[in-house]
């Protein structure tokens, strides 16, 4: 772990045309995980960096990746690899962004549910840099369409969700058909032990970087928790936005089914809101996002997996109608707000069994959630969802149950800091 120094972007050893670009973006200083990482990752060493969503990271790795090509050389030199489709189209935004003024700099995103040919076609201009999802990558190796002896750096994004996502096999079989003298630079949001294993087997001497909430909460996100039950989370939900007059909210369920009727109930209810997850097709999702970065659409209802990489400016509001999967995941949702130095608020719905849960995400970050204060709508239509997923991965911090001689132990039972079963 190594400390960083707050310091001027115009004191990095970047292109001009790279300082011009992040005057564009209003960037003048850069975040503490981008001072952490960015001298190291353009001095060659390969890095290991834990940082929370929300921290800049993308640019700590999209500035050195972009002033490390060679503009006279068409071979692809850079490789970022992401879990999602959503955070490859988003990476590669913000990558375009920073070679905004390189003039001879191409990125192309290569993901599946893309249609195939454009790939191609994009793929034939030379790109220096390529964002994408493993499977898609691979699907092109095997394919000879993209060829990466000539790679000098190698990124591997969220590789906490990779593994969680079964990506572990994908990651070892592109890593093992890169150049053995690539530099290889890791961000992650947690620090498994399988990610540690991998730095060991595929980095070289890597500088370990770990940037933290400091105590005192999440910059610029007021938390609050809103205690209810599964019956009254349509009104409370209603009451909030119309009393708050959010104009921009993104709420996450922890299942599709949920996700539509919600979405369908805040329609009804004089909201605009769409839907986004792993049952629609890439053109829908773009679709959806697009209104929704335009403002077309106010509320945005998501699942986890949909909405990794979703980084929308003024974004206000992040509501929890499930609670997370656990402690990490509630981290990447409420860091969909308060970007860029931004101001805004997350709200977690818990019933009164789930109260422990608010006490667990308090310590994990290190800061206070208090109870949100409004004003229930007594004319609010009640809202009838599919279950939610039995909550089976406890805390110490739990009700205890009195044991049966027929109750099976859950293995989840067992770990630490989780907040609910995987949907």
């Amino acid at each position: 772990m190594l400390p960083y120094a707050v310091i001027n972007f115009n004191e990095m050893d970047v292109t001009a045309e790279i300082k011009t670009a992040l005057v564009d973006m209003g960037f003048e200083t850069p975040t503490p995980i981008q001072a952490a990482v960015i001298p190291h990752i353009l001095g060659g060493r390969d890095v290991i960096a834990q940082a929370p969503t929300g921290t800049g990271k993308t640019c700590g790795f999209g500035i050195p990746a972009v002033n490390m090509v060679d503009l006279y050389n068409g071979d692809v030199q850079i490789l970022v690899l992401c879990p999602t489709r959503e955070l490859a189209i988003q990476t590669e935004r913000e990558i375009r962004d920073v070679a905004k003024h390189t003039r001879g700099l191409k990125v192309v995103c290569i993901y599946g549910g893309q249609n195939i040919e454009r790939q191609l076609a994009a793929m034939r201009k030379r790109p220096q840099i390529i964002v994408g999802t493993t499977g898609r990558v691979m699907d092109h190796m095997r394919r000879k369409t993209l060829k990466l002896n000539g790679l000098k750096m190698l990124v591997l994004d969220e590789v906490d969700e990779m593994l969680n996502m079964g990506f572990r096999e994908d990651i070892d079989q592109i890593l093992k058909s890169v150049p053995e003298t690539r530099q290889t630079v890791m961000f992650s949001a947690t620090m498994p032990r399988a990610i540690l294993e991998i730095s060991k087997k595929y980095q070289t001497d890597p500088i370990n970087v770990k940037c933290e909430h400091a105590a005192g909460g999440i910059p610029n996100i007021n938390q609050f928790f809103v205690r209810t039950t599964e019956s009254t989370k349509g009104p409370a939900l209603l009451s909030i936005l119309a009393e708050r007059n959010y104009y921009s909210a993104l709420v996450f369920c922890n299942t599709k089914k949920r996700v539509d009727e919600l979405t369908r109930y805040l329609n009804k209810n004089n909201f605009t809101a769409d839907a986004l997850h792993g049952d629609m097709r890439q053109g829908q999702r773009d679709a959806t996002m697009r209104r929704f970065r335009k403002g077309d659409t106010q509320i945005l209802v998501a699942t986890d997996v949909a909405a990794r990489g979703i980084d929308v400016d003024n974004l206000e509001a992040v509501f929890n109608i499930d609670v997370p999967h656990d402690e990490e995941y509630y981290l990447h949702r409420i860091g969909r707000t308060a970007r860029a130095n931004k101001t805004g608020s997350s709200y977690t719905f818990v019933t009164d069994p789930q109260m422990f849960i608010i006490r667990n995400l308090e310590n994990f970050t290190r800061g206070k959630i208090t109870r949100a204060e409004f004003t229930m709508n007594p004319d609010a239509p009640a809202l009838t969802m599919s279950p939610p997923p039995r909550a089976s991965m406890r805390d110490k911090g739990a009700p205890k149950q009195k044991p049966t001689q027929n109750r099976k132990k859950s293995f989840h039972h067992k770990r630490k800091g989780k907040l609910g079963k995987r949907a």
